[in-house]
Formats: structure tokens, sequence, C-alpha cells
């Protein structure tokens, strides 16, 4: 018996619908990761700068930051003037080559 290749996932795509307002927490993701990748391309900032760059709240910066982090986006730089905080700045791409 020859079963149509993804043709369960096709089924369920066609029966299941996705909620509204995940959708929308998804495009809401994309467009913070988008603009925090923006910003560190000008250069290494803190969690704070950040934060008051594209003003949203410490504690939503750094989860993008920490999801950018694990999937090997951004790297931790220098501490900061006080030892407080550290800058992120994005991985260089001739690193993430090799």
């Amino acid at each position: 018996m020859d079963a149509e290749k993804g043709k369960t996932a096709k089924f369920l795509k066609g029966t299941r619908t996705v909620p509204r307002e995940v959708t929308e927490q998804l495009k809401y993701f994309t467009k913070t990761k988008n603009q925090l990748i923006k910003v560190l391309k000008e250069g290494e900032k803190t969690i704070p700068q950040l934060s008051e760059i594209l003003g949203l709240p410490t504690d939503e910066v750094m989860f993008q930051l920490m999801s950018l982090l694990k999937y090997g986006n951004v790297q931790a730089a220098d501490m900061d003037d006080r030892d407080e905080y550290f800058y992120y700045k994005l991985k260089d791409d001739d690193k993430n080559k090799s």
C-alpha cells in the first residue's frame, strides 16, 4: 500500500487552524528580534541600552536576546565600566563559517 508522502501533515493543516493570538504573538516576536539585530549592527549594547533604544521592558529584551544568544546569533562581549552589565554584539560571520 503506497501512502502519499506528507498526507498526514496536509490533512492536519486543512483541519486545524492556528489561533489568531498565536499568529500575532509570533509576528511580534519576529519584529522585536529583527529590531534587536538592527540595533546590534550599529555596535555593542547592554540590555538596559537596548531596552531604552527599542522602548521595550528589559525582561522582553532579555528574553529575545537570550534566544539569539542560544541560537548563536549574538555573543556576550566585555562588561561595562561598573561591571554590572555585559555588552552584547552580533557574532562575526567569518567566525561562523569556520
